[in-house]
């Protein structure tokens, strides 16, 4: 995904064509779990080893092929910070977002194509990505199409001014960017999951199954995700119940115990992203806490560092991307946020 900032530019713009737990909730087990109680808030993932990634021909290249993973055990959010959580952790510190701050064009520049024209000083203000679903079909290879930069958007106004987070405390808090993720896991005395930690926990010791549930993706006909229903992404047809970001347990739990593991909102991870990553990973044979690469490459913005956002969001359809899949990975800059991007902390066993 191309980032925030880069998308107040048209040429770049036209360069990245690509609660309460419900009823029957799943708990997760507490083998070789530390005997101190447990943070609050957050469960317990057990050491073991996993196929991480897809052999699937119904994926996308970068999550090919499938490899092993050795992983120690640790704690992880049981839910996406939400804005309660992100209110406290900004009444504390006096954190302003990326989003709220002044777009600062020496760093922009650097994610777009040399010789790129410096923007209008009036697009160069503090905002965000906020979904517009455009009111006819349009082709699915621009992002334009269907996200626009909202001047005044952030964390406190996800769909810009206007709009509010007042009776969503228990909502994932969204337009936050990998640094702002970052400091808040600081703050709160965690880090940002590594991508293996995050598709471990998200499988919930399901081994080689599409989704975080199973192979079925309307198991007894019942939505086990917030994701996009009706034609992608012009005509919306909630009939999972939420048309944009649901309530963060308002659906079932994995097999640790984990809501919103898939769909709602794409998640932060600590790893820099590259597509031929996991091809990489493939020759090593079982690889011991694999933390990421050492640097970032997408040759479809070459310009751009990302980072890794996982789990798929609320805008995820299978006639467009399905990455409410576990293994579905995506790069995004670390200085973007959007209307459909969160993030969950983890923390380490002592």
């Amino acid at each position: 995904m191309i980032g925030v900032r880069a998308l107040l530019l048209p040429t770049a713009l036209a360069a990245s064509a690509v609660a309460i737990a419900p009823a029957g909730a799943k708990k997760a087990p507490p083998s070789g779990a530390p005997s101190a109680s447990a943070p609050q808030g957050m469960r317990w993932i057990p050491a073991g080893e996993f196929s991480m990634g897809t052999d699937s021909p119904n994926s996308l290249p970068n999550e090919r092929p499938a490899h092993r993973v050795r992983l120690q055990g640790f704690w992880i959010d049981e839910t996406p910070v939400t804005n309660a959580q992100f209110t406290r952790f900004v009444e504390a510190t006096g954190y302003k977002t990326t989003a709220e701050r002044k777009p600062v064009w020496e760093e922009l520049k650097k994610q777009l194509p040399p010789g790129t024209p410096k923007p209008d000083p009036e697009k160069l203000v503090p905002g965000s990505l906020v979904y517009s679903p455009p009111d006819h079909p349009v082709p699915l290879d621009d992002l334009s199409n269907w996200w626009r930069w909202v001047p005044g958007a952030n964390w406190r106004h996800p769909e810009g001014p206007g709009t509010d987070i007042r009776g969503q405390d228990h909502y994932p808090v969204v337009q936050v960017s990998w640094d702002d993720a970052r400091e808040y896991a600081r703050w709160a005395g965690k880090r940002l999951p590594t991508e293996a930690e995050w598709e471990y926990a998200a499988r919930g010791g399901l081994e080689g199954k599409r989704f975080v549930w199973g192979d079925e993706f309307r198991p007894g006909g019942k939505y086990e995700a917030n994701t996009f229903q009706g034609h992608f992404p012009e005509r919306s047809v909630p009939e999972d119940g939420y048309e944009r970001r649901s309530p963060v347990k308002a659906f079932p739990a994995n097999g640790y115990g984990l809501f919103d593991m898939a769909g709602n909102v794409w998640q932060w991870t600590a790893d820099w992203y590259r597509v031929d990553y996991f091809a990489d990973l493939a020759h090593k044979g079982t690889c011991e806490a694999p933390a990421g690469p050492a640097s970032s490459f997408d040759p479809n913005e070459p310009n751009a560092s990302k980072r890794v956002v996982k789990g798929g969001s609320f805008l995820c359809n299978v006639s467009y991307c399905e990455s409410y899949r576990p293994s579905a990975r995506r790069g995004t800059p670390p200085d973007t946020g959007s209307e459909h991007t969160g993030f969950r902390c983890v923390k380490d066993r002592k």
